[in-house]
């Protein structure tokens, strides 16, 4: 993350170890441990509220972009909808955080939504910075079945970010984004790993604690949210949204060809999966990785022509 040049070497220093504990974390605790232990939960929310990088956006220097890369950023069609998203999810997670009486629990994940939080005020900076403009922002109410909201945004949160990954290190190999952008943007996309890593493993932990009896309805409620968010992505896909407004495009889909290299289906998904591992690899390797949309990419790979 870039921050003005007068920043003095001890505050440097600062955020060059802030931003190494934020990809590299391990657990003080030697041994195995158990899915589902009170040691799982230290262990994940410890991770998440010790690798948190205390950057401000107030202060983010935002480069100067030369008019070609200027004029691709603003052509982007997808700044409504990640402020929205990041709007979205901040007030799931609060809400869902407010609901929880275990203290340390509690405590990741009001960490969880004040980062979620932040990404929308990095976003809305961003977009200020170069004169982007956006539609009125919609209200955010507070779910009224918070742990629903929660678990939404974290499987949501496990797609997005996994395709995320692939197509930042795709726009940073095709210099679609300047280099300086990209380092001044890339602690956004880590905190994501985190966040999916956090809630990962918050699944299997939660599924472990449930008695046997209520196990069915956890597992028919994220069969659910699957379903909702196959179907809400198919609505983008044909270029409506959840609410039934057209958009412009859908980043996600058209992104390869608009931001990054030209890359075919395949080689994307192979990126996405390098990517992933890679943004994990710092971690704890007794913390569970978000594993299901990997899969689901591998099997994908299966029926994919080399």
């Amino acid at each position: 993350m870039r921050y003005p040049d007068q920043m003095s070497d001890t505050l440097a220093a600062a955020v060059a170890q802030a931003d190494h504990v934020m990809r590299h974390w391990q657990y003080d605790a030697d041994g195995p441990v158990k899915i589902g232990s009170d040691s799982h939960k230290r262990m994940f929310c410890r991770m998440l509220l010790e690798s948190h990088n205390p950057y401000k956006p107030s202060v983010i220097e935002w480069p100067k972009l030369p008019p070609d890369a200027l004029k691709r950023l603003t052509a982007l069609p997808i700044w409504d909808i990640a402020v929205q998203t990041e709007g979205r999810a901040s007030i799931r997670v609060a809400t869902y955080a407010a609901t929880i009486q275990d203290p340390l629990l509690r405590e990741a994940l009001v960490m969880d939504g004040e980062e979620e939080a932040r990404h929308k005020v990095v976003l809305s900076k961003l977009v200020e910075a170069y004169g982007i403009e956006l539609a009125a922002e919609p209200p955010y109410p507070p779910p009224k079945d918070a742990e629903w909201a929660w678990m939404k945004t974290g499987f949501s949160e496990c797609i997005d970010s996994f395709v995320a990954f692939g197509l930042f290190r795709s726009a940073q190999r095709s210099g679609y984004f300047p280099e300086a952008l990209v380092e001044t943007f890339e602690p956004v996309i880590q905190e994501e790993a985190r966040h999916i890593l956090f809630f990962a493993n918050w699944v299997a932990w939660y599924r472990r604690t449930l008695p046997f009896w209520k196990r069915p309805w956890f597992y028919a409620r994220v069969a659910a949210v699957w379903v909702t968010l196959i179907w809400d992505r198919m609505a983008i896909a044909r270029g409506i949204d959840t609410d039934g407004v057209a958009r412009d495009a859908n980043f996600p889909a058209t992104g390869t060809a608009d931001i990054g290299e030209s890359l075919k289906p395949r080689d994307l998904i192979l990126l996405c999966l390098e990517e992933d591992a890679r943004r994990m690899d710092g971690y704890d390797k007794r913390l569970l990785r978000p594993t299901f949309v990997p899969k689901l990419a591998r099997i994908a790979l299966r029926f994919m022509k080399a």
